[in-house]
């Protein structure tokens, strides 16, 4: 007496299954957003920094963007019905498997650029009074001879 299986979800595992989602991928999550009676659909583009439990029932991945200035991390699970397509918009070619480290990467590039923004700001002050100072004394100097 054989059983047959039951389909619970809507969601098409086996095209899930055969995206080949990995590290590097930067791709696009269509959600799901339930609005009292009303669904919407909203897209989270961002980098792929890590798939944890490759394709079984629990697999997720992680997904992260700036926002407003704001690095922004979320975590999909795979197999979600909450989630109407997921789209690889381009695959980069890395060496490890999580990419944890973009985090300290992306914070070094903002403390890097606040601090040229910052000399710039004094630099140029101090470059000016500098320039005047020099261009008044050849003045000086044309004016004495």
């Amino acid at each position: 007496m054989a059983k047959e299986a039951i389909i619970i979800s809507t969601l098409n595992t086996d095209e899930r299954k055969k995206l080949g989602l990995r590290a590097g991928d930067t791709v696009k999550v269509w959600q799901k957003i339930k609005e009292k009676d009303k669904t919407r659909l909203q897209a989270f583009d961002g980098l792929v920094l890590a798939v944890k439990h490759g394709t079984e029932a629990g697999a997720t991945f992680t997904v992260r963007k700036v926002a407003s200035g704001v690095g922004v991390e979320k975590i999909f699970p795979l197999y979600s019905p909450m989630i109407d397509k997921i789209e690889i918009v381009k695959r980069a070619k890395v060496r490890r498997a999580k990419l944890y480290h973009i985090r300290d990467k992306a914070a070094k590039e903002v403390r890097r650029q606040m601090r040229n923004t910052r000399t710039e700001k004094t630099g140029a002050t101090d470059s000016e009074a500098g320039d005047s100072a020099s261009t008044s004394a050849k003045t000086e100097e044309a004016v004495a001879a």
